[in-house]
């Protein structure tokens, strides 16, 4: 179980101060802060996407990390684009950029695929199906990693507590995930970071309560 460790001064106006944090760590984050907290390396995929005609994907299913990988690399290409493909229809234009970005590619529609792989620019692309066939067809060189498969409790236990860290509101103790507590969640939800996400926002939020009400 996650329990603040220590007391805080209650503050009226910030009642996240009770834990020395400034809000519930697990609430939404902009893209910026996305990028930021993101645990991985992009390096190496950098140097691919700077030769002509080469395609990045990263398959997996929702809530494993691809976007988070997406927008880490956004944040190191300024010149590239970012799309997303939306699961109704229609499909939005595809923002020109190099690389270009598509999140959830594998809903683009037949008539952009077609743009896109004839466009010859280098591609990153976040889906749940392997577009490596189709790309091929257009002369492109495809790198695909799996998302989702890597997080083990260790990492799952790295990230969580940088969601954590990153909403200290001061210097002193603030609430800690420990790695039986990141065991357990894998054993709930396997691989999916999004639904251990959701499920200490949750878990936070009733903390505060209790807090709150045990202090009127």
């Amino acid at each position: 179980m996650i329990k603040p460790n220590g007391k805080y001064p209650a503050i009226e106006w910030l009642p996240w101060a009770r834990f020395n944090l400034h809000r519930n760590p697990f609430g939404e984050l902009t893209t910026d802060e996305r990028s930021e907290l993101a645990v991985v390396q992009v390096d190496y995929l950098i140097e691919m996407i700077r030769e002509p005609k080469c395609a990045v994907q990263f398959v997996g299913e929702c809530g494993r990390g691809k976007t988070t990988r997406m927008l880490k690399l956004r944040s190191h290409l300024p010149e590239s684009s970012y799309t997303y493909i939306p699961e109704q229809p229609p499909c939005p234009p595809i923002v020109l950029g190099n690389p270009i970005l598509i999140d959830e590619a594998q809903r683009l529609s037949r008539a952009a695929r077609r743009s896109v792989f004839d466009s010859g620019v280098s591609l990153v692309l976040a889906t749940h199906k392997d577009l490596s066939r189709a790309l091929r067809k257009y002369g492109y060189r495809v790198h695909t990693e799996h998302i989702g498969k890597g997080n083990s409790p260790e990492l799952v236990c790295q990230l969580l507590n940088r969601r954590i860290e990153a909403s200290r509101l001061q210097g002193g103790s603030i609430p800690v995930l420990s790695i039986a507590d990141a065991e357990s969640l894998v054993a709930k939800y396997g691989n999916d970071i999004r639904s251990m996400e959701n499920s200490l926002y949750v878990r936070f939020q009733k903390f505060l309560e209790v807090e709150i009400n045990g202090g009127m």
